[in-house]
């Protein structure tokens, strides 16, 4: 008669499957095997909205484990843990999503938060925000180190670079000598300011092909008055959809003193995009810069 082996129960099931026996199998030694199991994905928490674009841009969004309010793209981005606003963080915040890295720019802050974060033996990884391609290039290149997703990053970057080099070529071609007279007005609350030198603004808005018309009287950002808006007569108003609607609406945005004085109000010209979009520096970049040049070109035909 026939006898069938007796299954196994779980202490034979749990011998077969443990390391030694493995690793006799494999023909590896213990210890080689334990070396060679994958490793856990680093977590993440991103503190700018345009390192947190690109955390998805790699497929690397499963080790984000928390983000700063200014990561509002992708959707999906809105519904992760919120440590809040990028230079208002802290680090009781930060550490309770116990992360393995902590991704910004140099804008993010407190400084001494972000001491308190290292010394907890947490990376942090701070690229410099200088408004310019190279600080794109910085963001992917951190991006890819802290998710260990660094060939996916170089290929990432490789697509970026030919993106930008084609709209470079291609603002260069079409403004045929004219240069629209811009001016960026920030307001997101109820005391409006505008972008002079030193500003990501100010970078768009030479990247699009237009003159900043407040370039050379100012760096960074300064309140919105009426004086200033009239002297420098800008052909085109270039703003935040996040700005129109904290005025209340475009006429209401156009009711601000000093704008009815100016050639872009005779036109209603002005070119409104997403914050994050237009001035977050991120890996839609090469879009944005498009949008803009042919928008502001459009109505100020």
């Amino acid at each position: 008669m026939t006898t069938m082996p007796s299954p196994l129960n779980r202490r034979d099931t749990l011998r077969l499957f443990s390391l030694p026996a493995l690793s006799g199998v494999l023909g590896l030694p213990a210890t080689a095997a334990l070396a060679q199991a994958p490793a856990r994905p680093p977590r993440i928490v991103s503190v700018n909205g345009a390192m947190t674009e690109i955390v998805y841009a790699l497929g690397a969004e499963k080790q984000l484990v928390g983000t700063d309010t200014t990561s509002l793209f992708p959707a999906a981005a809105l519904q992760t843990a919120k440590v809040g606003y990028m230079r208002q963080l802290s680090a009781e915040g930060l550490l309770s999503l116990k992360p393995d890295a902590v991704i910004g720019t140099t804008e993010a802050g407190p400084g001494v938060v972000m001491d308190q974060v290292r010394s907890a033996g947490v990376k942090v990884e701070l690229v410099e925000a200088d408004h310019s391609w190279g600080e794109v290039q910085r963001k992917v290149a951190a991006v890819g180190r802290a998710t260990s997703r660094v060939a996916q990053a170089n290929a990432l970057q490789a697509k970026l670079d030919a993106e930008w080099a084609g709209v470079l070529a291609a603002v260069a071609a079409s403004k045929g000598g004219r240069k629209p007279r811009a001016i960026f007005i920030l307001s997101h609350s109820s005391s409006a300011q505008v972008s002079g030198d030193k500003t990501a603004a100010h970078a768009m808005m030479v990247f699009a092909g237009l003159q900043n018309a407040l370039a050379g009287s100012f760096s960074a950002y300064r309140p919105m008055t009426a004086e200033s808006i009239v002297t420098a007569a800008p052909d085109v108003i270039v703003t935040t959809v996040q700005g129109i609607e904290a005025s209340g609406g475009l006429e209401k945005f156009w009711a601000r003193p000093g704008l009815e004085m100016t050639p872009a109000y005779r036109r209603r010209a002005v070119v409104a995009l997403d914050a994050l979009y237009l001035i977050g520096f991120g890996p839609r970049l090469p879009q944005a810069v498009t949008e803009l040049h042919q928008a502001a070109w459009k109505v100020t035909a």
